[in-house]
């Protein structure tokens, strides 16, 4: 392994620290507001979530996550990103069952701060991320923007697994009445949940490990390929390239976040062009209706690249159709081809549609976006340093 591939490594190890001590402080105050998520969302309440820029992003993944949950069998929750008009929506549609969630950089947002008060002060539960202030603030954040955006995902997929566990438990004493056998997370009798809290604290430490020992991984096995994968971009970027990224629901929010990422970088950091084909929601349904699903992105991909440029794609499962398909159209033009994957990298890692495939050898969904979070974060800090001339 190079110097640079073992400072890569570096930067993985280094970032399981730092989460790891985290939700072994948290995981208590976690579970608690998870409870009382479940305890909203049965009583008719919403998620509301927002934020700006690159955390924009995260209000995207929340939503898609409560919604359309990506373990079968689990209810769907009714969520929504309303980042584009966030305090006019607020403002619109708020009630007090409501929970409402707002994301900014480490330094805060001070727009989305007073939303969050707003909001609480009618009675909605709030998540401020970071904040001083509300159910659940994140008062001591990380001050590097990508390892603090990297922890909250751990946080609200958190959040989101945790939901359901009280809902399975039935210590809410809903009663489903004659449909109760279709609803097993609704019961007419009420649990009691002192030991429950704590089991559920202990689950979401061994989540935080989990993640750790995937990243840990990944460090070993993908850190010298992850140093010529830059290499490779930044002399393709040096030629007038662009990245082109996209995936499929969490992991088109990955897209979106690592274009704004290039885009809109944290301050001090160069811009890099880039473009996420999975921003373009006119676009993708109309290709959807009118062909279908598995050529939303080989159609822009057609449209959108150049010999010249860089194509991305996101995909946990590896076997997505339309990744395979836009990778496909990406490698006959000339373009570079990257994936990030997971299980065992699938038809794109088997077919080498990928010139540099990034595999989290790992079955779970969550997990896996967790960490490919910290892959392309740390590929766009080695682009930086590549731009400025550094080794």
């Amino acid at each position: 392994m190079t110097a640079v591939a073992e400072n890569l490594a570096a930067r993985f190890i280094k970032r399981n620290r730092l989460y790891q001590t985290f939700f072994d402080r948290e995981a208590a105050r976690l579970a608690g507001a998870c409870r009382e998520m479940s305890e909203r969302f049965l009583n008719g309440g919403r998620l509301l979530a927002f934020g700006r820029g690159p955390y924009a992003t995260d209000a995207q993944h929340v939503s898609v996550e409560f919604v359309h949950p990506i373990i079968v069998g689990k209810r769907a929750l009714p969520a929504i990103d309303i980042s584009l008009a966030f305090e006019a929506w607020v403002k619109s549609i708020l009630q007090p069952e409501d929970i409402v969630m707002g994301f900014a950089p480490p330094e805060g947002d001070g727009e989305v701060s007073a939303v969050l008060e707003w909001a609480g002060n009618r009675g909605a539960m709030t998540f401020a991320l970071p904040g001083n202030s509300g159910t659940y603030a994140l008062s001591d954040p990380l001050p590097d923007p990508f390892e603090h955006q990297e922890l909250i995902e751990i946080l609200y997929h958190t959040l989101w697994e945790t939901v359901h566990v009280f809902f399975e438990h039935r210590e809410l004493g809903q009663d489903a009445g004659e449909s109760a056998f279709l609803y097993p997370f609704l019961g007419g009798e009420r649990q009691k949940t002192g030991g429950l809290i704590a089991q559920v604290a202990e689950s979401i430490q061994m989540k935080a490990r989990d993640d750790a020992e995937l990243r840990a991984r990944l460090a070993e096995e993908q850190s010298a390929r992850l140093e010529e994968a830059a290499r490779a971009i930044h002399d393709r970027l040096a030629k007038g390239g662009k990245l082109i990224l996209f995936g499929n629901g969490g992991s088109a929010t990955d897209a979106n976040d690592f274009a704004l990422d290039c885009v809109l970088p944290p301050a001090g950091y160069l811009a890099i062009p880039a473009v996420s084909l999975a921003m373009e929601p006119a676009t993708l349904t109309a290709v959807a209706n009118d062909v279908g699903v598995e050529v939303i992105f080989l159609r822009q991909m057609i449209a959108q690249a150049r010999p010249v440029d860089i194509a991305i794609g996101i995909s946990t499962s590896g076997g997505s159709r339309n990744i395979i398909l836009a990778l496909e159209e990406a490698r006959k033009r000339g373009l570079l081809t990257v994936a990030l994957l997971g299980y065992d990298g699938g038809e794109i890692l088997r077919r080498g549609l990928a010139d540099f495939p990034v595999v989290v050898r790992s079955d779970y969904i969550p997990r896996i976006q967790e960490v490919q979070a910290s892959a392309y974060h740390i590929l766009r800090e080695q682009l930086e340093v590549l731009a400025r001339g550094r080794p």
